[in-house]
């Protein structure tokens, strides 16, 4: 059974497999899988971690859902923005939530894989380039059965060295690149990173909890910059009762 739903640039279709949720930011609304991948809480945080100006031009490597042009333009950052997925259903649906949103002529949705984002973007035309990778690698991770889920989050063999190389091309001089990824694997990624010519100089990692490891890293790396890292204060999410810390609702955009 399908559905109907009333959007800024006209009607647009929500299929039976599908939700429409509201992220309780300025009336936008997105689409997702019932059963299928979700955006969580990385890609909020994400969005309040970049620094992407009004004026940019921007990019989203492996978009999945839309979530992250879609809250970054609803936070008013970036004047466009290029998001590229690679599963054409998940481009399809990411596209529609676009349409609804009445953000056709910002955000543009190409189903393509993030090598090949030149056939839509000109090298050294991006400012800023935000990416929620796949944290899987495949071997060390029990791949999940629902196939959204599985590309969404496991690497390919190639790993992220393509998508970093790729960035390089697209990205301007002193352009930024943004992500988020394992904290224990954060020696890893910056090292490639680093090998890619994209320089990481910032940083903040994020804690579950104050007794609890950082479990996840949030990455500004910049193209052809000098070596040197600037680390942020540290991101609790959780008090110890389990209710959101001060600094967790303030990127929620949340009041008590």
């Amino acid at each position: 059974m399908l559905d109907n739903e009333a959007g800024a640039a006209g009607t647009v279709t929500i299929q039976a497999d599908e939700r429409l949720d509201d992220l309780q930011l300025g009336g936008l609304r997105i689409l997702q899988k019932e059963r299928g991948f979700r955006f969580g809480m990385d890609a909020v945080l994400l969005a309040d971690f970049a620094r992407v100006e009004a004026r940019d031009r921007a990019a989203d490597f492996g978009t999945g859902t839309g979530i992250l042009p879609l809250l970054l333009a609803g936070r008013g950052k970036g004047a466009h923005f290029d998001a590229f997925e690679i599963q054409p259903e998940m481009a399809e649906m990411a596209a529609r939530s676009v349409a609804l949103n009445g953000l056709t002529e910002r955000i543009a949705v190409h189903n393509l894989p993030v090598e090949q984002a030149e056939q839509a973007v000109q090298p050294g035309s991006l400012d800023v380039i935000v990416c929620n990778p796949p944290y899987g690698v495949p071997g060390t991770t029990l791949l999940n059965p629902e196939k959204t889920l599985s590309l969404a989050r496991h690497q390919t063999e190639a790993g992220l060295v393509e998508w970093f190389r790729t960035a390089y091309r697209l990205l301007r001089g002193k352009g930024r690149f943004n992500l988020i990824y394992p904290a224990p694997r954060m020696l890893e990624v910056m090292t490639a990173l680093s090998c890619a010519r994209l320089e990481p100089k910032r940083f903040r990692l994020i804690y579950p909890n104050a007794d609890k490891p950082a479990n996840l890293v949030l990455i500004e790396a910049m193209k052809d910059a000098k070596p040197m890292l600037h680390p942020e204060p540290p991101l609790i999410v959780y008090e110890q009762d389990g209710g959101m810390t001060a600094e967790l609702r303030r990127i929620y955009h949340l009041t008590d």
